[in-house]
């Protein structure tokens, strides 16, 4: 299963301004600096959770439909970059390697799991369809993001721009960060995905 990055997020789950309160600068001569740190935080938080916290688009390859052995299981395939929105599209290459498109009747998103990943399922009563051999031969594209960022991991972002603006050094001697309290990174556990 590969995973690709196909639009990043254009906004982030804080703004500039909450940024600067929260760091007490009163001046915008720091906004880049600052701007800079909040992509940073935000991708940090998203790294850890293995979330998408603002919307943007992904796509998952997998080499073939995935085959159920159990009557009481569907064939899934996962979408690991939670929540998901929705599913743009589910293509694959045929048996003649010819690209697909596949109906959306034909699947449906199972997101019903907001502490784990999401799933495409095939419809009732439907079977997916035959593939072709060649590698990353089923991709499903999705958008995945929160329409609100969960205070908690805003607040973890926060934390983490003002620590970071205010210890610009990558060693800092003799004094501890926020970032070493056991506290702050409690603020995204309960949004971890975890893996079995």
């Amino acid at each position: 299963m590969s995973l690709k990055l196909i639009t990043a997020a254009s906004t982030y789950p804080i703004t500039l301004a909450d940024a600067r309160l929260h760091c007490k600068v009163d001046t915008t001569d720091d906004d880049t600096l600052i701007t800079g740190l909040i992509i940073a935080a935000s991708e940090m938080a998203e790294q850890y959770t293995g979330r998408a916290l603002t919307t943007q688009t992904w796509e998952v390859s997998v080499d073939q439909f995935p085959v159920s052995y159990l009557p009481t299981t569907r064939p899934a395939i996962e979408l690991t970059r939670a929540p998901v929105a929705s599913v743009a599209s589910v293509k694959y290459l045929d048996l003649n390697n010819t690209l697909q498109t596949l109906d959306p009747s034909q699947y449906t998103l199972d997101n019903a799991d907001d502490f784990g990943v999401a799933r495409v399922v095939p419809a009732p009563n439907v079977t997916w369809p035959s593939t072709s051999t060649a590698p990353n031969a089923v991709q499903v594209r999705y958008v995945a993001g929160y329409s609100v960022v969960p205070e908690p991991i805003r607040q973890w972002i926060r934390i983490a721009v003002s620590t970071m603006y205010k210890f610009r050094e990558s060693t800092v001697i003799e004094r501890a960060t926020l970032m070493d309290l056991p506290y702050v990174d409690r603020l995204l556990d309960r949004y971890k995905i975890w893996k079995l």
